[in-house]
């Protein structure tokens, strides 16, 4: 069972489709998370209140719906699998917030021109092993999604590279810099402060 951990919704239990298709993150796992946000140096109290919050790869939505519930002001989710799609809306309606949220049904490597406020906060949760954090944030930057300086949560498997490394001798430094990183269980989260 998913529910939103803390904050306006706090309980709210988040309807998730059947089978193996969308891996929604484990509750433990977003409380350690969030709590990584609220209290790290470069995050607190300021980094979610009044948020403009990116849910890539959305799932159920349990990533932007927690922010929001923490304090932000709009969320936007991207998604292409139907049933993940009907959950998410569920999802969004069970809480209240249609009019702070926003869906697209679409892959999130090829969105279109930003229609809203650029995202301060980003969250990633990919299929693991497919390598698209990079090709879906630069596809998110591109065209208009991003904030300057906004922070991106990546959550990938726990033997996957991190995002933006490669060791590869005379490869270019990352422009990203990396805040945080985390292992619970089969995943790796790693916080970035994109350039």
């Amino acid at each position: 069972m998913v529910r939103i951990i803390a904050g306006a919704r706090r309980g709210r239990v988040l309807a998730a489709p059947s089978g193996g298709t969308t891996r929604p993150t484990a509750d433990r796992v977003r409380q350690a998370l969030f709590d990584v946000l609220a209290h790290a140096p470069w995050g607190g109290p300021a980094l979610l209140e009044g948020a403009h919050v990116l849910d890539a790869f959305a799932g159920t939505g349990a990533l932007g719906l927690e922010a929001l519930s923490r304090g932000g002001e709009r969320a936007v989710f991207f998604e292409t699998d139907r049933q993940a799609l009907t959950a998410l809306r569920a999802n969004i309606h069970a809480c209240g917030w249609e009019e702070r949220c926003t869906v697209y049904p679409r892959d999130v490597t090829v969105p279109p021109a930003a229609r809203a406020t650029p995202a301060t906060l980003v969250f990633l949760d990919p299929p693991y092993h497919k390598n698209l954090p990079g090709t879906a944030l630069a596809a998110l930057k591109a065209r208009g999604w991003i904030a300057p300086n906004a922070i991106a949560v990546i959550e990938t498997g726990r033997d996957e590279p991190l995002p933006f490394t490669d060791e590869t001798e005379g490869a270019p430094a990352c422009p990203h810099e990396l805040l945080a990183e985390r292992q619970h269980g089969a995943a790796r989260l790693s916080i970035w402060r994109l350039a």
